[in-house]
This record gives C-alpha cells, sequence and structure tokens, in this order.
C-alpha cells in the first residue's frame, strides 16, 4: 500500500507508521475483538472444517456431535481433542486423544442480550434544548429522522451490543452522496446544499436523507491519539475486508480445480478520517478523498465502562471468559461421567466368548467353569463436590456481570414475597446500577452525536441552528414494570407543583408534540 498524507498537512502524521498500524496492529487487534465476538455468539462450525487430520481420526469420528462450538476455544484439549496453544487458528487435532462428551452452556450471551434489552429495549426520546420552542421542536424533528433513518431502535441496539461485548463503539457522522439534497457531499466536501430557512416543513425529511450515523465495530477501528492526551483523538482509521459481488480470478489452479477453487473476492478498505482532510484506499490505491468543514474528526467514541488510561472501555466479555471457561469444562466432565456411569455394565469371569455374547432379558449362560461369575458395575451416583462447584461458578458469574437469572425472567423460587416495584428494585439493584452507570456513558456518547449531527445539518444549510442550541437531553424507559396509577398520581403532583406538561409527559414516555 502506498500512503499519500501530502493533503493532510500534518507533519506529525507518518505514512510509515501507520502503514505499521495498518499491517501489525490491526491484525492483532482484530483477532482479539473478534475473539470477545466468539465467546458472545458461540458459533457453530461443521466438525472438521479446516482440519483434514479429523475427517480420517477414528477418534474424531467417534465424536458424539458434527460440530464444534466458538466456547471450546478455552476448553482443555482432554474434552475437545483440540489444542489452541498459541491463541490462534481453528486448532490442532491431538493425536491419540478422544473427543469427549463436550457441553457448552453460554451463560456469556444471555448475560450480555439481557444487559442490552434493559438499555435499549424501548425507544428512547430526544428533547431538544433550545432557547427557543419552535426551534426545539424542529430540532427533535430533524434528529428523529437522522436516527430513524440510520436504523432508529435497531441501531442503539447495535450500540448497546457492541459496547458491551467490544468495551466500546465508535460512531461516524456522514453524509450519504447518493442523497440529491447534499448535491453528492459528504463530510470533507467543501460545498454543500443551498442555504434553507428553517420554517421548510421539509427540513426534517432532508435531514434524514442527508445525514446519517454509523455504527463500527471494534475489529476495525485503529486510533490515533495524542501523545500527551489519551482523551483527544487525533486521527481516526477503519480497515476492513469488503466482499464484492463477484468471483476472485483463482489463475490456473481455480479452473483446474473447478467450482470448488473460486471464492467470493474481497477488497481491503482502508478510511482515514482527520480534522482538515479525510481518504479511503481500497486494495492500496486512493479511491476517493477531501476536505473535512466540520473542523474535527466527525467520530464519536463510546466506553461501556470508563478504563482509565486506555481508549478502549471495559467490556462485559473479558471478564467473564475464564469462569464460562471453567464453567464449561466442568460440566463437560459431568457430561462425561454421567455418560460413563448411566449405562450398566459387566464383567464376565471364566466365560467364553462373553464379549461377542449381548445382554438381553432372558438370555442363559452354559459353563462347566465352577469359577464363572458375572459381575455388575456402572450407574449414576451423586457427586455434591461438582454441583456445589458449579453453582458457585454461576454465582461468580452473577457477581461479574452484574446481571442475575431473576433479571432474565428466570425465578425458581428466588423471588420471595416482593409485593411492591420498590422490592424488585432492590433485588435488581446491582443490575440497576450498572444500567444507571451505562446511561452515564452512553448518554453522553448520544448526546455528542446530535451535537455533532447538528453540526452537520448547520453547515450544510439543512437546519440552521446555533451551537448554544443543539444541547439535548435523553429520556431513558424505565426496565422495570411499575404501577401506572402510582405513576400518574406523581405526574399529576407534579404538575400542581408547576413542573412543564412536556417534561411530565416526556417522563411517561408520551411524546408532547404528538399529544
Amino acid at each position: 500500500m502506498k500512503l499519500d498524507f501530502t493533503n493532510f498537512v500534518d507533519s506529525d502524521l507518518d505514512e510509515e507508521f501507520i502503514e505499521h498500524l495498518i499491517r501489525e496492529e490491526a491484525p492483532d487487534r482484530a483477532l482479539h475483538f473478534s475473539r470477545l465476538w466468539a465467546y458472545y455468539k458461540n458459533d457453530l462450525t461443521p466438525l472438521g472444517a479446516g482440519l483434514p487430520q479429523a475427517t480420517s481420526d477414528l477418534d474424531w469420528q467417534a465424536s458424539s456431535r458434527p460440530y464444534y462450538q466458538a466456547q471450546e476455544f478455552g476448553l482443555p484439549a482432554r474434552i475437545t481433542g483440540r489444542s489452541h496453544l498459541g491463541y490462534g487458528g481453528a486448532g490442532v487435532p491431538q493425536p491419540a486423544l478422544t473427543r469427549k462428551e463436550v457441553v457448552i452452556e453460554n451463560d456469556i450471551g444471555w448475560r450480555i442480550d439481557t444487559a442490552v434489552h434493559f438499555l435499549a429495549g424501548k425507544p428512547i426520546m430526544i428533547e431538544s434544548l433550545a432557547r427557543r420552542p419552535q426551534d426545539a421542536r424542529r430540532i427533535e424533528e430533524a434528529l428523529g429522522a437522522v436516527w430513524e433513518s440510520s436504523g432508529g431502535v435497531s441501531l442503539v441496539q447495535e450500540i448497546a451490543l457492541m459496547g458491551g461485548v467490544y468495551g466500546f463503539v465508535d460512531l461516524v457522522i456522514r453524509v450519504r452522496p447518493d442523497s440529491g439534497d447534499a448535491a453528492e457531499v459528504r463530510p470533507g466536501s467543501e460545498s454543500g446544499p443551498p442555504s434553507a430557512s428553517n420554517s421548510d416543513p421539509r427540513a426534517a425529511l432532508r435531514a434524514g436523507r442527508v445525514v446519517s450515523i454509523e455504527a463500527i465495530e471494534a475489529p476495525r477501528v485503529l486510533p490515533v491519539l495524542d501523545e500527551h492526551n489519551y482523551r483527544h483523538l487525533r486521527y481516526w482509521i477503519q480497515v476492513f475486508h469488503r466482499q464484492a459481488n463477484r468471483l476472485a480470478e483463482g489463475g490456473v489452479l481455480a479452473r483446474l480445480v473447478g467450482r470448488g477453487g473460486r471464492r467470493t473476492e474481497e477488497v481491503e478498505v482502508v478510511e482515514i478520517l482527520g480534522p482538515a482532510w479525510w481518504q479511503r484506499y481500497e486494495d492500496g490505491a486512493i479511491v476517493a478523498e477531501g476536505p473535512n468543514p466540520l473542523g474535527r474528526v466527525p467520530v464519536v467514541h463510546i466506553q461501556n465502562f470508563a478504563n482509565p488510561m486506555h481508549y478502549e472501555g471495559t467490556g462485559e466479555v473479558e471478564p467473564l471468559i475464564s469462569l464460562q471457561d471453567e464453567l464449561n469444562t466442568r460440566l463437560s466432565d459431568r457430561a462425561n461421567r454421567v455418560t460413563f456411569q448411566s449405562f450398566k455394565m459387566y464383567l464376565g469371569k471364566g466365560l467364553e466368548g462373553f464379549e461377542d455374547r449381548p445382554i438381553a432379558p432372558g438370555r442363559m449362560w452354559a459353563t462347566d467353569n465352577p469359577d464363572a461369575e458375572i459381575e455388575e458395575f456402572g450407574g449414576d451416583a451423586a457427586s455434591p463436590s461438582e454441583d456445589a462447584h458449579i453453582d458457585q461458578l454461576r454465582q461468580a458469574m452473577d457477581k461479574t456481570s452484574g446481571v442475575t437469572p431473576l433479571a432474565a425472567g428466570l425465578l425458581r423460587d428466588q423471588l420471595g414475597n416482593l409485593t411492591s416495584a420498590t422490592a424488585l428494585k432492590v433485588v435488581l439493584m446491582g443490575t440497576l446500577a450498572r444500567l444507571e452507570r451505562k446511561r452515564v456513558t452512553y448518554g453522553a456518547g448520544l448526546a455528542e452525536a446530535n451535537r455533532l449531527v447538528l453540526d452537520a445539518l448547520d453547515r450544510f444549510g439543512i437546519l440552521k441552528t446555533a451551537p448554544e442550541d443543539r444541547a439535548t437531553r435523553l429520556h431513558w424507559p424505565d426496565p422495570i414494570p411499575e404501577n401506572v396509577t402510582e405513576r400518574l398520581q406523581q405526574a399529576q403532583t407534579k404538575r400542581e407543583l408547576g413542573i412543564p406538561a412536556e417534561t411530565v409527559l416526556r417522563e411517561l414516555g408520551y411524546d408532547p408534540d404528538a399529544t
């Protein structure tokens, strides 16, 4: 790849250093974050895929299931029959090892999903803090159109999911180049559409067609931070492979092997966003570039939980991996024990050809050996220490994640005599405390994204706003079901105290403009 940063006009931006980040550090970062996603998703892969030995090894053929799962990565080779030393690859089959009963209980997946449901299970209402009510309504309509065209609730759930799995998520504010309203201008363009009046009723519709918000997954992201302030993002780079709608040219070998040698072509994409200029490379060649009129990197960085001195935040998958591996190991060991002990086995002494005779009701054996006998052994047996260890592992995952089975709707007689929403909140105190922390970090990020969207709309002439009118407030839905009568009584009391009706309606989850 030949990088040319002349137009960035920044002597501190070194092409050789960026090339090193892309070629050396990006693959390692992608591998690490992809492993976190694999533990959350726990995908299935056909047994033997990418492992030629598995199709011919009798031990592998004796496996009880024709697939392996992503979380088997952390299980010992004595169970899976595969070694992952070195943290990479599909694993190397181990000779003379039989793949045993593998049990995977994905406790990470349902905990992450539950946390996402609590944070973004319902639509979030955006309130503009503009000085004039009429401006606030137009800003809310424009922001609503932008978020809805970018994915709406699904986009917010994607943001919450990526942040929970990877520890952070980056939002890129873009102008769609194929929009007629944008005159094929994107962030990084010198000209924009003609200015529009704020009284134009089509401003919100145009905003939704022109500006979009894109959530970028962590494996793609390469940040270039200020050497003296890790909170300041100097340049933002994303590296990924895009699949093209054509087959790759495989040369003579691919034509000889036929269809099995063909594959979909992939294009390596490198995008570099700076405060004054941006570039996009495909397969090492620059395909687009331009100035950035926003005057800042059009990226909003959201940490799941604060992680001081690091760009990456604290995710919810990584702390659970070791506990998940131990739980799956013990469950697999128990499955092997149960498999071994659940069937009656017989030891025949002094009986010729005993191994060739099936065991069946009414069958008789005759022998002249007076010392001949048949001993029965096997059968399931209790293992209290094993059950206690598994239960303690589940409790440790509850404490580490802050998400208990009760939060996912699994009661198991743990609810007790809860007669009010307050008592339920006490039981879910850990989950709700983490939820409030997330609302702070994600709320600040979404508000900053709103500010950047309004800045872009102002610069492109879609919706003129003053900088002091671009602040917004988010109204999060209550994840705990409450008594409707009590909420209405509280709302009535607030109105009697003089709280504006718009504020009370938003707290109740209603849109004041729709009532």
